[in-house]
């Protein structure tokens, strides 16, 4: 595979490895700087994550909890700022505890810089999802 150079390219080379289940090198696309934010996030949820480190923490037992099997409907959407998309998308699957479907849409922005993610924001619907003890990240909570 050839290395991505926009962030478009990137971004789905990111959604290919999440499908993977290759988490470390997911997370091996961010900036040791970069923010994930999460607008909607419920109560005891986080926010906001800052660093690799902790975007790598809280991503690192995701496959524990949602079995991702395809990204079926994807726009990603330029801005005016080169190194920034917007990307609605929609992930299907199984969530592993309970072995029930997953179907979850998104909408993220997402600024690029230097070829690793600086900023991620999260915007899904925690409601959707809503389940006593569900914890699909492994975030502590």
């Amino acid at each position: 595979m050839t290395t991505p150079t926009t962030p478009a390219e990137l971004y789905r080379h990111g959604l290919r490895l999440l499908l993977q289940k290759d988490i470390p090198a997911w997370v091996d696309l961010w900036d040791d700087n970069g923010v994930l934010e999460f607008p909607f996030a419920p109560d005891g949820w986080p926010e906001r994550l800052e660093g690799k480190t902790a975007v790598a923490d809280y991503m690192r037992h995701y496959p524990d909890h949602i079995d991702l099997h395809d990204f079926p409907d994807v726009k990603i959407h330029q801005t005016t700022a080169a190194e920034t998309i917007v990307v609605e998308m929609r992930g299907v699957g199984r969530l592993v505890e309970t072995d029930t479907p997953y179907d979850m849409t998104y909408i993220a922005v997402v600024t690029v810089e230097d070829g690793l993610i600086t900023s991620y924001r999260d915007y899904w619907n925690p409601l959707a999802v809503q389940q006593p003890g569900a914890d699909f990240a492994g975030a502590n909570r």
